[in-house]
């Protein structure tokens, strides 16, 4: 099943984005539209370079407190896929990129996946003094 997913995903999205780039093309032309792809790729990577390094600072200060930084670590891998999915020429892939950008966005999709980890995944931990292990949850908030 993720095979099709993946195999469609590689080749229906590289299709739409040449014919987006092609139609985008006739209207603006060809200096123009790489002009476009340009510039959207340089923005998209100094805000995710921007934010990555926000992110970054955020975690070490929540590793310090001594807190479980879940909700960071999901932001720091959504905001990874959001500066690769921008440095990949086409606008459907940096209008993607764009929206994990987004802190809205980001917020809700975290929301989202932290309930699918949660449902698949559980953390066992032993504290100190040798008590009895515990389940840690993953606030997805």
């Amino acid at each position: 099943m993720w095979f099709a997913r993946l195999l469609l995903l590689f080749t229906l999205v590289p299709l739409a984005e040449l014919y987006l780039l092609l139609v985008i093309g006739r209207q603006l032309g060809l200096l123009s539209t790489l002009g476009l792809v340009f510039l959207t790729g340089l923005l998209g990577a100094w805000l995710a370079r921007q934010q990555g390094l926000r992110t970054l600072t955020r975690l070490q200060s929540e590793l310090a407190a001594g807190r479980m930084p879940g909700q960071t670590l999901i932001d720091g891998v959504l905001i990874l896929i959001a500066g690769a999915v921008l440095l990949t020429p086409g606008l459907l892939t940096d209008i993607a990129g764009f929206a994990l950008l987004t802190p809205v966005i980001r917020t809700a999709l975290r929301k989202t996946l932290a309930r699918r980890f949660r449902a698949r995944v559980q953390v066992v931990g032993r504290p100190a003094g040798g008590d009895a292990p515990r389940v840690i949850e993953i606030d997805p908030e």
